[in-house]
């Protein structure tokens, strides 16, 4: 199974950015607990993170067909992008939303998100956590049967 863990705008800046909001590990630290926990499952995962939103589009576009998962947290493109969320309904991949924070509890235009009719589930507040558990849901859900 090949999982894209894919992040959106200021996720490069994890560690310095809001600590009290996304904590003190840096976006290296989620990449590194990513892939061990993907060795772990037995799946192979690549990471793409981007503060433009064509970037991201053109790489949901380019998972296709060989992607079997989508980890993606959009970020701020979660509650402006249209564009993103047709990527996703393009590519038809099975995608999980997930987001550090607990949107809910955040600033009122947080409370849209774009991408959302386009996931399979959305794993929210749990910080790098949410990240595991989305990966975990995509494998047990969707990995391969041998």
């Amino acid at each position: 199974m090949n999982i894209l863990v894919l992040n959106g705008p200021n996720m490069n800046m994890l560690g310095i950015r809001e600590p009290e909001i996304y904590g003190k590990q840096t976006y290296q630290d989620l990449v590194d607990l990513l892939r061990i926990h993907a060795a772990e499952r037995g799946v192979d995962v690549s990471f793409i993170q981007s503060n433009h939103e064509g970037t991201l589009v053109d790489a949901i576009q380019d998972a296709y067909p060989d992607t079997d998962g989508i980890v993606f947290n959009p970020a701020a493109y979660t509650h402006t992008s249209v564009a993103i969320l047709d990527a996703l309904k393009a590519v038809g991949i099975p995608t999980v939303e997930v987001h550090m924070s607990d949107l809910p509890s955040r600033d009122d235009f947080r409370q849209v998100s774009y991408v959302r009719q386009a996931c399979v589930a959305t794993v929210m507040g749990k910080g790098f956590q949410s990240y595991v558990e989305a990966m975990d849901l995509l494998i047990d859900r969707f990995g391969r049967k041998e």
